[in-house]
């Protein structure tokens, strides 16, 4: 196990590009204080600190979150988005955690401002949603030209997805205007190398070993597509955690913290790779 751990760690040191996906059971915990955990993810009730910014033209009803670094370096932008029920104050928190390391953070509204506060709100929102493909390519295309124009961002931009938001974000990627990076939790994947052939960056996908949309068949698939397709990848497969484990670590905190933990700084790494 320990040998394993070595290997995680020397692949991250030497930033290789690589087309695997490996299950991580051991953690080792991170030192550095500015790069842990978002508070947002722990359930923590943090003040925001960003601001709305109406980035969709066409639908004055759109209104994004937008959080800046302040007056330290930019490091490039990232989109973030939300899961199956709308753009929550986890989500607009959660960007500011980009903001305090360094990226430019806008949250992108899908829905118009509506969020669901049950199962039922939720699945009739992303359905409606879903059943206008377009649409949902033009605001992502909007807010990445608003993020692209953030002083210091120079069109080095990355999306990141969880659960909706991350078959969204392989969607855009596909489909959307030209961007640097696509990160994907946990969200609806493709098999198909032809498609798949399309990306022109490099992806990172992080996804519960527990979970049965998508699950770990679907996920080792989709990895055998990117390498058919010959797509430099960062899966990772997390044993023994659910579905929505990263943004909700207060489900489970003993058992989603360490998993978390590491995606976080494999995202961060992967973030410094495509953006700088």
């Amino acid at each position: 196990m320990i040998q394993r751990h070595a290997r995680m760690v020397e692949y991250l040191n030497r930033l290789l590009i690589a087309c695997i996906t490996i299950t991580v059971t051991l953690f080792i915990p991170f030192s550095n204080a500015k790069e842990s955990l978002p508070n947002a993810i722990l359930g923590a009730q943090v003040p925001l600190k960003g601001s709305e910014l109406q980035y969709f033209q066409e639908d004055p009803t759109t209104a994004g979150y937008l959080s800046t670094p302040g007056g330290q370096p930019v490091r490039g932008g990232v989109i973030l988005i939300h899961e199956w029920d709308g753009l929550t104050e986890r989500v607009k928190a959660t960007a500011d955690a980009f903001a305090d390391v360094g990226y430019v953070a806008l949250a992108a509204d899908l829905y118009q401002g509506q969020t669901g506060t049950s199962r039922a709100e939720n699945l009739a929102l992303m359905q409606t949603t879903r059943s206008n493909p377009e649409r949902i390519i033009q605001n992502l295309n909007a807010a990445l030209a608003a993020i692209s124009e953030q002083p210091g961002v120079n069109s080095q931009v990355a999306t990141i997805g969880w659960c909706f938001g991350g078959g969204i974000a392989l969607s855009f990627a596909l489909g959307g205007d030209h961007h640097a990076g696509t990160a994907i939790f946990y969200g609806r994947l493709l098999d198909d190398p032809e498609r798949l052939g399309h990306l022109n960056h490099e992806v990172y996908g992080t996804f519960a070993g527990l979970d049965r949309g998508p699950s770990v068949d679907q996920v080792n698939a989709f990895v055998e597509a990117l390498r058919d397709a010959g797509i430099p990848n960062d899966i990772h497969i997390y044993d023994e955690v659910q579905h929505g484990f990263w943004l909700h670590v207060d489900r489970d905190p003993a058992r989603n913290r360490g998993p978390a933990e590491h995606a976080w700084h494999r995202l961060l790494a992967y973030l410094d790779r495509v953006l700088n």
